[in-house]
């Protein structure tokens, strides 16, 4: 039977699987709690072999149109990115792809790799062993590109983070960037000829790059319900356009302050799109990953659905994604998301668990039951075009210089001597070579 045939074969999800549950909390002080779990268990589809696919990762069979580049199409109800051969691709990828060679993870690196050129090369075989086809947000971009065998992948820019640190009102928050009274400093002068300097300086080399999939703007900036009377008490030209907003309007309104919201971020993602077009005009704008406060601000969502091609989301706080969550996005932006964190941390891992977003499960394999019953609530939503776990390795307890959410916490698909943890990449692989007969599986469901 060849892997074509397994397309063509009649598969349908489990109609009486029984439910499974899986002890989780969502701090190690909270209680254990069963969440129901979805599984492959409930499928009954085939894994698909290597040739399958392009050498991008898309699917070999029934290509649409090749651009030479990574772009997004919408084919009947489902979205999919396109690789650059013309497979459709669903972006499973892992973040934070760097060589660790301090501390905890020094000796294991030396003795198993010795150089960073022999650590990418065994490193991107062991995620495609894996099923992953790409490389996600924060990951060595100049240790990966390289690579004889390269795999796609992306950059991250941080172009507000970095103009807020050139002028002096940012500092440190766990997990990511922090701003002068959570303001994005979006209006000041110079923000966009800074977006300019940074992209030619960054991005020129990989103008005809057809690995590059697309670029990060920024990560989780904030968002401010309040954002307008915030902006009115800043100061400078943050205030002046704040003023200028509020002309002829009277007081404000809760009204007037979602209108705000969308006019700032339309103002971001207008400003570090085109600077990022300029240079890169044919890869996919991926905007600034959003995280928690965005989920329910439909004006973030709109702006970014006019200047964007997909919508980045850290997706933490739920089991399972929701449903609402998923189409209340894609129909406020017309764009498909791409969930670029989640992950779950393991007790049997002997780390502490104490810091980061994620859920608190027993075992190695219960964290592989999370990934499939994550990605599979993806899958079903036909607005996702993919999912990057977060992270490549675990924190380094040793490491008093790391970010405060990034301490003593189980993250990783190996430990921080480079042991993987089979259980979870055992699960991983078993859904990632699955997802083209599962989305069949999914979308053949009325």
């Amino acid at each position: 039977m060849t892997w074509k045939t397994l397309l063509l074969l009649p598969i349908l999800a489990a109609q009486a699987a029984e439910t499974r549950f899986v002890d989780a909390k969502a701090v190690v002080s909270a209680e254990w709690k069963g969440r129901a779990t979805q599984t492959l268990a409930d499928f009954e589809v085939q894994s698909l072999p290597k040739e399958a696919f392009t050498r991008f990762g898309g699917l070999a069979s029934d290509k649409k149109a090749a651009s030479g580049f990574f772009r997004v199409e919408k084919i009947g109800e489902r979205w999919w990115m396109i690789d650059p051969d013309g497979g459709r691709f669903i972006f499973a990828g892992v973040c934070s792809l760097k060589p660790e060679s301090k501390l905890a993870a020094k000796e294991p690196f030396e003795r198993l790799f010795g150089s960073n050129e022999a650590w990418t090369a065994q490193t991107l075989n062991f995620l495609r062993a894996h099923g992953f086809n790409g490389c996600g947000g924060f990951s060595d971009v100049e240790v990966l590109r390289p690579a004889k065998a390269p795999m796609p992948y992306t950059v991250t820019l941080g172009l507000m983070g970095g103009f807020g640190r050139k002028i002096g009102v940012t500092h440190s928050e766990a997990g990511h960037t922090g701003y002068a009274d959570d303001v994005i400093p979006v209006f000041e002068p110079g923000f966009a000829a800074f977006c300019a300097e940074q992209c030619r300086e960054r991005l020129s080399a990989m103008k005809d790059d057809p690995w590059l999939i697309g670029v990060f703007s920024d990560n989780e900036l904030p968002i401010k319900r309040d954002m307008l009377d915030r902006m009115l008490k800043r100061g400078g030209a943050t205030q002046a356009e704040a003023e200028a907003f509020m002309a002829g309007k009277g007081a404000v309104t809760d009204d007037l302050r979602r209108e705000f919201v969308q006019h700032v971020f339309d103002a971001y993602f207008r400003l570090t799109t085109q600077a990022i077009r300029e240079v890169l005009p044919r890869h996919l704008c991926l905007g600034s990953r959003f995280h928690g406060p965005a989920k329910s601000v439909s004006g973030v969502w709109k702006a970014a659905g006019k200047w964007c091609d997909a919508i980045s989301m850290n997706y933490y706080d739920h089991w399972s994604p929701q449903k609402n969550h998923l189409r209340q996005w894609h129909e406020w932006s017309g764009k498909p998301c791409l969930i670029t964190e989640f992950y779950v941390k393991g007790m049997d891992s002997g780390m502490a668990n104490t810091s980061g977003a994620g859920w608190v499960v027993k075992t190695q394999a219960d964290r592989g039951a999370f990934y499939q019953n994550f990605t599979l609530g993806l899958l079903e939503s036909k607005t996702c075009v993919g999912w990057h776990w977060f992270k490549y390795m675990d924190n380094d307890p040793t490491n008093t210089k790391t970010d405060a959410s990034n301490r003593d916490s189980n993250k990783g698909i190996l430990n921080a001597r480079y042991v993987p943890y089979t259980p979870l990449l055992d699960a991983m692989r078993e859904l990632n070579s699955r997802i083209h007969p599962l989305i069949q599986s999914l979308d053949a469901v009325k």
